[in-house]
């Protein structure tokens, strides 16, 4: 799995990276449309993580689909 895919099939993983992340709100996710960069940056804002942390944390998600 890869982030390309991910982004194509966006509506598909909104609903995992929801039960991942549930602080993140269904308006944001649909903003978002599958956009890694700024998952990243929504996921600092929303949990005060370094930048470094949110690459860690999405690479872990993909790894674990």
């Amino acid at each position: 799995m890869n982030w390309d895919q991910i982004e194509g099939n966006w509506k598909q993983f909104k609903g995992k990276v929801k039960q991942q992340w549930g602080d993140l709100t269904d308006d944001e996710l649909d903003v978002l449309s599958g956009k890694r960069d700024e998952l990243a940056g929504r996921l600092q804002e929303r949990y005060g993580w370094e930048k470094e942390r949110a690459e860690r944390e999405l690479d872990s998600f993909v790894k674990s689909l």
